[in-house]
């Protein structure tokens, strides 16, 4: 399994991911995703930022992520507080092929992340979700994560978390 790039190449697979992902959202009763977004435009946009990124294996895009490098506008307000003010990576968008959903994908994307982030010599990696997203929040718990406090995604809340690596010298 590896973490690289997406290519534009990629974009109908990862839209096919995404829009099972928003369907179980929904299935699962949550607003997350139920807006319009993400949409083929927002993987388009991360593809061409530099920001998508899929796990692949055997050749086949197994799961998807928006990671970021930049500062989130969104996380300049936090309703608690962060772990620390230094740089940080941002993921988004986080959803794996269905036929392989519970078998510890989104983990092992998380995991790769932290190796991605280190390589980058960053130690903190921010990410939030809606307050309904059990998987994701599960996944957050495990990794040991740390509740910092509510953030806003278009007038919405999300719990917003960060965690701090260690880095190898």
């Amino acid at each position: 399994m590896i973490l690289r790039l997406a290519t534009l190449s990629d974009a109908n697979t990862i839209w096919e991911i995404l829009q099972a992902a928003i369907l179980q959202r929904k299935k699962d009763g949550s607003t997350q995703w139920q807006n319009g977004y993400p949409n083929k435009e927002t993987v388009a946009n991360d593809i061409q930022l530099g920001y998508g990124y899929v796990v692949e294996e055997n050749n086949l895009v197994i799961a998807y992520a928006a990671i970021v490098f930049d500062n989130e506008p969104t996380y300049e307000v936090i309703n608690g507080a962060w772990l620390s003010n230094q740089a940080y990576v941002v993921v988004h968008r986080v959803a794996t092929t269905p036929n392989l959903k519970g078998k510890g994908i989104a983990t092992q994307l998380f995991l790769m992340l932290e190796k991605l982030a280190l390589s980058k010599n960053t130690i903190s990696i921010k990410v939030d979700t809606n307050f309904d997203n059990i998987p994701m929040l599960k996944i957050l718990d495990n990794l040991n994560y740390t509740y910092c406090g509510e953030i806003f995604v278009s007038g919405s809340p999300r719990r917003a978390y960060e965690k701090l690596l260690k880095s190898i010298k």
